[in-house]
């Protein structure tokens, strides 16, 4: 399954619990994973506290952390991309129970643009299991 996430700037999270969400009902499946792999070594993918403002502190750090004007060595102009992308991955398993997502109170999945604005595609697995 292809999830399709268009951001609007360079950096950014999209909050696409939801769409993820929705995909695993359709499914079929009550009991197993959901695997999220982005294939481009830019962005990632990464479960963690919602809402917004948490994301923008997590952005906030990261761009001080890794600036966008450095001595970067790689010649196309997006080190700070790779770099950010390597802090969370390129992928991410969750549970799922009851045909839905396995997540805590306030933890969502976001889909990070570190190299934007694009159209970006998410791979998901959504794979079967058993109770036992």
């Amino acid at each position: 399954m292809l999830l399709t996430v268009k951001t609007r700037s360079r950096t950014e999270m999209v909050d696409i619990t939801a769409d993820v969400g929705r995909m695993v009902a359709q499914s079929g499946v009550r009991v197993g994973l959901c695997m999220l792999y982005v294939p481009i070594p830019q962005p990632g993918s990464r479960s963690t506290r919602a809402p917004t403002q948490r994301t923008c502190d997590i952005l906030m750090v990261l761009n001080e952390v890794v600036p966008w004007k450095a001595a970067y060595r790689h010649v196309e102009g997006n080190s700070p991309a790779h770099v950010k992308a390597t802090t969370g991955g390129a992928s991410q398993t969750v549970a799922i129970e009851n045909s839905e997502l396995v997540l805590g109170t306030w933890q969502g999945i976001f889909f990070c643009e570190f190299d934007g604005p694009r159209e970006r595609t998410l791979h998901l697995r959504i794979l079967e299991g058993r109770l036992k």
